[in-house]
């Protein structure tokens, strides 16, 4: 890759600064429209305020910010490849979207500071290293020089080597803050929308959860929508939505595209399920409420971890039982015997000491499988 240094202004990268779509997720441009600052291999801006007016505040002491990559694809026309992030925080500051404070608590937006200040951020030297090579070349160059930076999340890198029309699509689908995925499944999909989280779970849900998401992307890269996508995501949340009707916050982060898949075809009536998930919340006993869900769909007690007897409440029921077996009354150290509940919870006993019994490895294993 040939690599040359160039020094600009910021009036310069801010000339024809414009973001299309709600938080500027489908195009970014600058430098009187020639550079891109977001192509298809870039994340969404993620800065918080802290260091989005950490960028500004250097720029007005005349600190040095670190050195950004561009790559020049044909002349005179430009994309980001590295510093996209210091350049939307100066972009938006200087078109007056936000504003930062003084040491006194002031508000500074740009349009407020004298003329003097105004043009010393304005003629603020930026350095850039442009760039020339090929497509692989810019990705793992990207990689490379974004390692210090803010980390990439996973779906950011594969939006970066499938990009194309479906990508494009997808993102606007689940990429978009108030997107249709996120006003259908931000209830019960945990992840950062503008990390490309909820991408990634619509993308796992289609996969299957033995499939590859970057073969699937691969797949469909050069397809124009991502329709199926989307159509197999709201079929997803529509059957949640039918099983449990009643939403509760613990529903978000819930496998639910592999119970989908496990369970699509069985008949579930609509809210069947809706006083045990009531009287389950109310179990003491259930250490893990999220579990509640598959528990339900699988009869699989593991999925709610049971609270377990504590030593203290073992101890005290060994030595009442003589330090025996409470079934073969062989005796056995305490490190030996196992406590079990003398009312399995499935039959409504619970963690209480009056439902405790010690046994031996072998009896409790033998009970379980009576059970």
């Amino acid at each position: 890759m040939d690599i040359r240094r160039k020094k600009i202004k910021i009036r310069e990268l801010c000339e024809g600064f414009r973001e299309s779509g709600a938080e500027g997720v489908d195009g970014v441009r600058g430098y009187g429209g020639k550079l891109d600052i977001r192509p298809p291999y870039q994340r969404e801006f993620v800065y918080d305020d802290k260091k989005r007016d950490a960028v500004i505040r250097s720029v007005m002491r005349g600190f040095p910010l670190n050195v950004m990559y561009w790559v020049e694809h044909e002349a005179d026309a430009y994309e980001m490849l590295d510093g996209q992030q210091r350049t939307i925080s100066i972009c938006r500051y200087v078109d007056r979207q936000f504003e930062i404070k003084d040491l006194d608590g002031n508000s500074m937006y740009f349009s407020s500071l004298p003329e003097s200040e105004k043009k010393k951020i304005l003629d603020y030297e930026l350095l850039i290293y442009v760039c020339r090579g090929e497509h692989k070349e810019k990705l793992e160059w990207f990689e490379i020089v974004n390692i210090a930076g803010e980390k990439l999340y996973p779906q950011e890198m594969r939006n970066a080597i499938y990009n194309g029309p479906w990508v494009f699509d997808a993102k606007k689908r689940f990429s978009r803050i108030g997107c249709p995925g996120q006003r259908l499944g931000s209830p019960y999909i945990k992840g950062n929308i503008k990390r490309q989280e909820l991408l990634e779970t619509a993308i796992k849900w289609s996969c299957g959860s033995n499939g590859d998401i970057g073969e699937f992307m691969s797949r469909h890269q050069h397809q124009s929508s991502a329709e199926e996508l989307w159509n197999h995501f709201e079929k997803v949340i529509l059957w949640v939505k039918k099983i449990f009707p009643e939403y509760r916050k613990i529903m978000k982060g819930v496998e639910w595209g592999r119970l989908h898949d496990s369970h699509k075809n069985e008949e579930l009536s609509s809210g069947k399920f809706g006083e045990r998930v009531a009287t389950l919340l109310k179990d003491s006993d259930v250490s893990n409420q999220k579990g509640i869900y598959e528990y339900l769909l699988t009869g699989d007690e593991k999925h709610l971890n049971i609270r377990a007897f504590d030593n203290n409440t073992k101890l005290r029921v060994y030595e009442k039982q003589g330090r025996k077996c409470a079934a073969c009354q062989k005796p056995y150290e305490f490190d030996d015997m196992e406590g079990d509940h003398i009312i399995p919870w499935s039959q409504g006993g619970h963690t209480t000491e009056d439902n405790l019994q010690m046994l031996c490895r072998p009896c409790h294993r033998r009970m379980h499988v009576r059970r």
